[in-house]
């Protein structure tokens, strides 16, 4: 099975289903108040990433990797940015598109698998904003590595990512009202370690099908990427998400800079 067919195919549904709030575009008042400096976006559930982390935002070149939505993209291109968007969801990237034809911004999509990115984008970017998105890749190193090189000298990877413990627990029978009890080994491969049954369940719902990724491939990867970590915060999600959220942090996001 082609694990990134599938899952684009799952986020078109989700995105054309309207209901996940990581498929609903800003507002007209929000982009309007992100013109005029008034702007956050988040690369985790909750927190509002630290503006320090940007640097200065008004003409960079950023790139939104795997962050479509018409949410992160467009509010950064009402602040100042040049932004190019690369998603692997056709219906997400409309979502951009809508939102930058509706209120007049200028941004470059691009439908694409994040692990090519370094096939379909030219030059080097000033920022990468990567919000929660890698569990939906099995290998992640690969990515690492041509952020590492698509970024200027002194240029920002900003990422967020699920605490990997997240995927040691039954998220189906907790979905159930069952109890909250280890069941996976880590790092976690839905194709490999859920029942036959529940994998094709998936397939055939559309829904999609996830990875975890250890602390070391998440942190340690960029490092061997050739950046330098100079950031980091937990958050959590909403208890109506995860009966997680009352035990553990449920994602981090990472500020990494290339040396200059």
């Amino acid at each position: 099975m082609d694990i990134h067919r599938h899952n684009a195919a799952a986020w078109n549904a989700e995105s054309d289903s309207g209901d996940s709030p990581w498929c609903q575009p800003v507002s007209a008042e929000l982009i309007a108040a992100a013109r005029r400096g008034d702007w956050s976006v988040i690369l985790t559930p909750n927190k509002a990433v630290p503006r320090d982390w940007f640097g200065r935002i008004e003409g960079a070149r950023v790139l939104c990797l795997a962050g479509s939505g018409g949410q992160q993209a467009p509010v950064l291109a009402a602040a100042g940015a040049d932004v190019t968007v690369l998603d692997i969801s056709a219906s997400q990237l409309a979502k951009d598109v809508f939102v930058a034809e509706r209120d007049g911004l200028e941004l470059t999509v691009i439908e694409a698998d994040m692990t090519r990115l370094s096939d379909h984008v030219s030059g080097t970017f000033d920022l990468i904003f990567h919000p929660v998105s890698n569990l939906f890749i099995a290998d992640l190193i690969p990515v690492w590595r041509q952020c590492g090189a698509v970024l200027k000298p002194g240029g920002r990877l900003l990422s967020g990512f699920v605490n990997p413990d997240f995927w040691l627990f039954d998220h189906d029978e907790l979905d159930a009202g069952g109890p909250l009890q280890v069941r996976h080994r880590l790092p976690f491969n839905a194709a490999r370690d859920l029942p036959d049954a529940t994998v094709q369940a998936r397939i055939s719902q559309r829904e999609a099908l996830e990875f975890s990724h250890s602390l070391e491939t998440q942190i340690g990867g960029q490092i061997e990427a050739g950046l330098l970590i100079a950031g980091f915060y937990q958050d959590d999600w909403s208890d109506a998400a995860t009966p997680l959220n009352a035990y553990m942090p449920t994602s981090f996001a990472t500020l990494a800079v290339k040396p200059g």
